[in-house]
């Protein structure tokens, strides 16, 4: 099960304030991932079985069809997304186009979790976020080819994924601006007396812009029924948490706003599930806001510009190791839940609607000249 952050070890102030250059702390941080391969190898087997554990006991208390749904989306989101790599190299989706590979429990786990009328707001990495709340893959894949029958006619592109009636209010691409925004949509829900919860993901590096501080500290004093989820993929485009941030426990800042607050595993689709499944509990109760700091790594570059020559090739094999699709798959069939036929049923499944996605996008027009100031406000 996901542990609460007060249970997490404080680093000490030597470690925070020891007054080391950037420069010799990037070259620690170069030693500790320098170590064998087989040495990373086996701690990441060992972290492995840990949550497979865990996965095993939650599976037990899931509903069979909704674990095979989250499977799907898993997988869907995995095949899409190298499937957007793959069109993006040959100049079919234009300007940034940013990868959730490695990170798809933490939209299935928390999304799926919700009622159709709660809301999301994101960042600009929501590809697939936008399809577990319901735009189906090819208006997203049109809206990234920048094609009318994308889901905002082709003018978000792949940053600003948006639909009204779904709510599900973007992808936004400025770092951080989001959480201001989706803390006013939880107040909206408070003042107008619905029980929707608002999730708000963010990544790390955004917490360190004040609007974050500012955001939590209204939620807590006003009861906002907001879950903060912050997708801690450990790396802020090619600048790694330990040399940006004092303290790595994101969980834990809630508490200077006697915020409830988790950390969760975000290689593991069950441990983020279940806290946000208590994070919904709690807000709509009283309305009490969570702060949940999932932590999880992106297999690919910041985007698709980035080589990500910052990160060792060890350091990789360790995260895929733990990849939480292979995760929650043995899972499922140590439990009997689904078996290889399944699994091959499921990924023909997913192949069928990404293809389906590429061929309604190119087959999609361009939006037309009139097209070019509706919707926009200045």
């Amino acid at each position: 099960m996901a542990k609460t952050a007060t249970s997490q070890k404080t680093e000490t102030a030597a470690k925070n304030g020891s007054g080391t250059s950037p420069k010799k702390m990037a070259a620690k941080a170069e030693s500790t991932n320098g170590k064998t391969d087989l040495h990373i190898v086996e701690l990441a087997k060992s972290e492995y079985q840990k949550r497979r554990k865990s996965q095993l006991e939650s599976i037990k208390k899931t509903d069979k069809k909704l674990l095979r749904a989250m499977l799907y989306q898993m997988v869907l989101g995995r095949r899409f997304e190298e499937k957007c790599a793959e069109v993006y190299r040959m100049g079919k989706i234009g300007g940034f186009c940013h990868l959730y590979i490695g990170q798809e429990a933490i939209a299935v786990g928390s999304m799926m979790a919700l009622k159709p009328t709660d809301m999301v707001i994101t960042s600009y990495r929501d590809h697939v976020q936008a399809m577990v709340k319901g735009i189906s893959p090819e208006s997203v894949m049109a809206e990234l080819y920048g094609k009318e029958g994308g889901c905002v006619k082709g003018k978000g592109g792949s940053m600003h994924m948006f639909s009204k009636e779904l709510e599900f209010y973007g992808g936004h691409g400025i770092v951080g601006g989001q959480i201001g925004v989706g803390t006013g949509m939880a107040y909206a829900a408070k003042y107008k007396g619905t029980d929707q919860v608002t999730l708000c993901f963010f990544g790390e590096a955004a917490v360190n812009q004040g609007i974050f501080h500012e955001s939590l500290n209204m939620a807590q004093l006003w009861k906002l029924p907001c879950i903060y989820i912050c997708e801690n993929n450990q790396y802020g485009m090619g600048t790694s948490q330990e040399r940006a941030m004092s303290t790595r426990n994101i969980a834990k800042k809630a508490e200077a706003f006697e915020m409830a607050n988790e950390f969760v595993d975000g290689m593991d689709v069950m441990a983020v599930r279940d806290a946000t499944l208590r994070a919904i509990e709690r807000a709509r109760k009283d309305g009490s806001p969570t702060l949940l700091e999932v932590r999880a790594y992106r297999f690919m570059g910041h985007s698709m510009s980035d080589p990500g020559n910052y990160r060792t090739r060890d350091e990789i094999k360790k995260y895929q190791e733990r990849d939480p699709i292979v995760l929650f798959k043995d899972s499922l069939k140590e439990s009997k839940v689904l078996g290889d036929k399944d699994f091959e049923k499921i990924e023909q499944e997913a192949a069928e609607a990404v293809e389906k996605a590429v061929k309604f996008a190119d087959e999609s027009p361009y939006p037309a000249e009139s097209e070019l100031m509706t919707d926009v406000y200045a």
